[in-house]
């Protein structure tokens, strides 16, 4: 088995810059430290009572806002206005399996402000998450966590309409491409014409050579698909949107288990002869081995799922926080360099999208083409 060994031909990553991040004196330095502290004082009295309190200073704030972001949402939210309490933007339906089906709109919760009724039943959304609460909406919490019943949440949250609506783009993206061979005879026309190098790199330099020639086929749906979506989500979480899709474990795992099971099931005898009973090894080490081997097939899987949840949640992290020094400087020398370094990052972020879902379709058919490498050793002789 081969794997390629020439560079991305639609990656060009070229990026190098450091930017002192400076700030100066200001007089109001002292006082936002005290309004600081006591923030901070009040907000621990609070916590220890059940309350939770509202940021106060901009780096709470900053915190906080970069938090929300990372969590998924039971409602699109475009902006919001604090002082005024307005939200622009719109609800998504509640799914909740609690002593039967409960459909409701994210609309009751306002945000996450009030307790929601529906049946009889009470609910209130903390940090996303919806528990069962009495009509006063109060939580039961113990060492700062809530305590009440969470209820089956199948929600239709912002994640899964991001992922429906990259779903129905690729959809009927390529099936544009597919009709526009069959009219021009094998060529592409429209937006087709940008996706089908793409196409061609993943079949010549992805699949051929990690798969071969013989089996490559039966993969290249899937790998196709694994690569663009993995691509689209990355660049949907890119925009002023909101998402974190790829940046959501829960995504990444299912991605991941996808791989496994396609590799699982579609192996041959010689992948398991490896796994089980290695050739060429002594008969006693090879009790030793199996069961390497078999936690092997575990890890792969898994160290793709980690790699592309790390690397995308990081990335919103980092851009966040850069983003967030605007508003801590007071100089404008400071924002300056923060708006610079913002959108380098912005260009780095770009060129990782692609970059990951490279990799994750990569490795995924290097997995395919252990799956089906031909046997090629012999047993030793005596």
């Amino acid at each position: 088995m081969v794997i390629s060994n020439k560079p991305l031909r639609f990656i060009v990553a070229t990026l190098v810059a450091c930017l002192p991040l400076m700030s100066f004196a200001n007089p109001e330095q002292d006082s936002v430290k005290v309004k600081t502290e006591v923030a901070h004082e009040v907000k621990t009295e609070e916590a220890h009572e059940g309350a939770h309190a509202e940021p106060t200073d901009v780096k709470s704030e900053i915190k906080e806002f970069i938090n929300h972001h990372l969590l998924d949402s039971h409602s699109f939210t475009l902006n919001a206005d604090k002082e005024t309490g307005s939200h622009n933007g719109f609800s998504l339906p509640i799914i909740l399996w609690d002593n039967g089906l409960q459909v409701f709109s994210s609309s009751k919760f306002h945000y996450g402000e009030e307790t929601a009724e529906h049946n009889g039943n009470f609910y209130v959304l903390h940090h996303e998450k919806i528990y069962k609460t009495e009509a006063d909406g109060a939580l039961t919490e113990e060492h700062g966590h809530p305590t009440n019943v969470k209820p089956l949440d199948l929600s239709i949250t912002k994640s899964v309409v991001g992922i429906l609506f990259v779903a129905t783009l690729m959809f009927f993206l390529f099936k544009g491409l597919a009709k526009s061979y069959t009219k021009n005879g094998g060529i592409a026309s429209g937006a087709g014409r940008i996706f089908e190098p793409i196409v061609l790199y993943v079949r010549d330099e992805i699949a051929i050579p990690n798969i071969g020639e013989k089996n490559y086929k039966k993969y290249m749906s899937y790998l196709l698909t694994i690569f663009f979506f993995i691509l689209f989500l990355n660049i949907l979480g890119l925009t002023p949107l909101g998402f974190n899709i790829t940046g959501n474990i829960a995504i990444t795992a299912s991605l991941a288990l996808l791989t496994y099971l396609i590799t699982t099931f579609s192996a041959n005898k010689n992948y398991w002869a490896h796994i089980f009973w290695m050739p060429g090894v002594p008969t006693p080490m090879k009790f030793i081995l199996a069961p390497i081997e078999l936690l092997g097939t575990i890890i792969k899987p898994f160290s793709l799922m980690i790699r592309l949840y790390a690397n995308i949640l990081a990335g919103h992290v980092v851009l966040m926080s850069i983003i967030g020094l605007m508003f801590i400087f007071k100089s404008w020398i400071g924002s300056s360099l923060s708006f610079g370094l913002a959108f380098v990052l912005m260009i780095l972020e770009i060129l990782v999208a692609f970059l990951q879902a490279y990799i994750f379709t990569m490795l995924s058919a290097l997995y395919f083409g252990a799956g089906n490498e031909e046997h090629h050793h012999e047993e030793a002789h005596h």
